[in-house]
């Protein structure tokens, strides 16, 4: 990672999709020196027409660079992780994009990376896929997780969050692989199997063109997502299982109070959860933030600075700066309002 006053990152991308593509064009946008690369060739093709260098060969992509953005398919993660950690240097920050986390940080450390692996999730798509669909504006200012680790590896955090910050107006939310995973299954998985579930039983109704024809914004808004290629969906869905089946069974909980008061006639009930749901609803779209900033040592074992990192994501907030001298780290931190 550039450590020198002055020096220019050296990026990379692979696999160059909707979110890698996306990354990769705003690396671009920034004046940052980026290449990208994917194993498909006529995306290798499409990435050097936008004007950006795309190697064929995958060492020619990620040698000598800063940091390296892993953006292929989740079971592709881990193999690729391993080769692209063999072809660059110690100080080379690798991240991923991928929608789970446990897997893949647990992977890392078997492998004795976790000191240069950072894992990540950027909180942005669309139902759209390949660099076609990507655009340099997708992730500018999204909830970008990163998994922040003790030790050495707090020094690979520091880095790619004051990157992402600087290049993408991110709000990097600091938590660890079990918690992204555990709030992800509601916050993100569970919706798919919902949108799903909803365009699902739409396409197999017989008054089914009537039904489009009707559609306004409730539906749009609630299907949106089951226009992501399948394959990605099914792939977050098994990465993430048995969160997600646990989560889909508090949904499910919450949909069979509703229909039970439905079949009761009973609108009070109906009312009562319906205030309860717009709760949230609200808190999403009303948040407010104090500022909690933090200097912690530089050196030294970063158990305290981890905690107080993880803890701060786990309950709402995230980073809005940070800056590293010999001494001390320094986070701008937003934390939600207490209701």
């Amino acid at each position: 990672m550039v450590d020198r006053p002055g020096a220019r990152v050296r990026a990379a991308v692979v696999g160059t999709g909707l979110i890698g593509g996306s990354v990769l064009l705003r690396l671009v946008a920034a004046g940052i020196d980026v290449v990208g690369w994917d194993p498909d060739e006529a995306t290798r093709r499409e990435t050097r027409r936008a004007g950006v260098p795309a190697p064929d060969r995958l060492v020619e992509a990620v040698a000598d660079r800063d940091v390296v953005f892993l953006c292929g398919p989740l079971p592709t993660l881990p193999s690729t992780l391993v080769e692209v950690a063999a072809m660059t240097g110690e100080r080379c920050v690798l991240t991923d994009v991928g929608s789970t986390k446990e897997q893949v940080a647990a992977f890392a450390a078997a492998q004795g990376l976790t000191h240069r692996f950072v894992p990540g999730h950027p909180m942005a798509g669309t139902d759209r896929a390949g660099l076609t669909a990507a655009r340099a504006d997708l992730l500018t200012g999204a909830a970008w997780v990163l998994c922040p680790a003790p030790g050495p590896a707090i020094t690979a955090f520091r880095w790619l969050a004051a990157l992402l910050v600087e290049h993408f107006e991110a709000r990097v939310v600091p938590m660890s692989a079990t918690e992204h995973d555990s709030a992800a299954a509601l916050a993100s998985h569970v919706p798919h199997l919902l949108a799903g579930a909803l365009a699902g039983a739409v396409q197999r109704a017989p008054l089914r063109d009537a039904i489009l024809a009707l559609a306004a914004g409730s539906f749009s808004d609630g299907t949106r997502v089951a226009g992501t290629p399948a394959d990605r969906t099914a792939n977050m869905l098994l990465g993430n299982r048995d969160r997600v089946l646990r989560e889909l069974a508090e949904v499910t909980t919450f949909l069979n109070d509703l229909t039970t008061a439905l079949r009761a006639d009973d609108a009070a009930g109906l009312t009562a959860h319906y205030d309860e749901a717009r709760a949230a609803r609200a808190a999403l779209r009303d948040r407010r933030f104090d500022a909690d900033d933090r200097r912690f040592p530089a050196g030294g074992d970063h158990a305290e600075e981890v905690s107080w990192l993880r803890e701060l994501g786990v309950n709402g907030g995230h980073l809005s700066g940070l800056h590293v001298n010999a001494d001390t780290v320094s986070y701008a931190a937003r934390r939600p309002v207490a209701d």
